[in-house]
């Protein structure tokens, strides 16, 4: 567990000095505005291919992190079709930069739908993107209606998605802020999620500012929030996947919850 790979999320404009002002050597950025439909933007100064020649220079691996407003499980229309788009888009363009993966929230149906109409619509997405980098779908802390907040309706997702083409490209980021938040017992998420998906590609280390169960997303810096110190380190030991912090503050900041987690693993 010592040699860990712990990271943090970092603006996008050179995201290899970011990382190294942290001594890291793993970053996850947006590709452009995370709330915006436009499209991707490659903000580095030598575009694409220069920000993947200096990532792999340095030995810098990069995740990229989908905007927000992807619902691909959604029945509205004006939604999803947008969605799948943009999810392609993002997809594309993290390849553009030898990304090592795509992370995409599990989105929502509306309270009236059917949540098998969900599933079925992110088989659909799957079948729809060429899969130029893994996508790692993360489960998310609130919403009755998520397909992505509980374990049940996780399971549902992956049993969907195994039938499509391209299913062995979709991993699973596993977020601690949203499990705890969600009212995913953090003593045996881990187990549970690989029972479900086989996998663990990515972990999000996030303490909560709010209690189990209560829906709230909101990161609090490592040991200031609301989850069990031990209980934390005990997550990333057992998933053994890389970690990206997306915690309050900067550099500073997260050297010091890199730090604090490096000492209990």
């Amino acid at each position: 567990m010592t040699n860990l790979a712990i990271g943090a999320h970092v603006a996008s404009d050179d995201p290899v000095q970011h990382a190294r002002a942290r001594g890291m050597s793993v970053v996850q950025m947006f590709l452009g505005d995370p709330q915006s439909y436009k499209g991707p933007v490659i903000d580095h100064a030598g575009g694409a291919e220069g920000l993947k020649a200096e990532a792999e220079e340095a030995g810098v691996d990069i995740y990229v992190h989908a905007p927000y407003v992807i619902n691909v499980a959604t029945t509205n229309n004006r939604i999803r079709i947008p969605s799948r788009k943009l999810l392609q888009q993002h997809v594309s363009a993290a390849a553009s930069i030898g990304a090592k993966g795509l992370i995409v929230h599990g989105g929502h149906v509306n309270k009236a739908d059917d949540p098998e109409k969900g599933f079925d619509n992110w088989r659909k997405a799957i079948e729809a993107t060429d899969l130029a980098v893994p996508v790692l779908i993360e489960n998310t802390a609130g919403g009755d209606n998520a397909m992505a907040r509980y374990l049940d309706r996780i399971a549902r997702v992956f049993d969907a998605i195994g039938s499509a083409e391209g299913a062995d490209q979709v991993g699973f980021c596993l977020d601690t802020c949203h499990a705890h938040a969600g009212g995913n017992a953090l003593e045996t998420v881990v187990e549970q999620v690989r029972a479900i998906t086989g996998r663990i590609d990515l972990v999000h280390c996030n303490d909560s500012r709010d209690a189990f169960d209560s829906g709230a997303d909101r990161h609090a810096n490592l040991g200031q929030g609301q989850i069990d110190p031990e209980l934390l380190a005990a997550v990333i030991r057992d998933a053994g996947a890389p970690v990206i912090l997306e915690t309050p503050g900067g550099a500073e900041d997260h050297k010091a919850d890199a730090s604090w987690l490096a000492a209990r693993i």
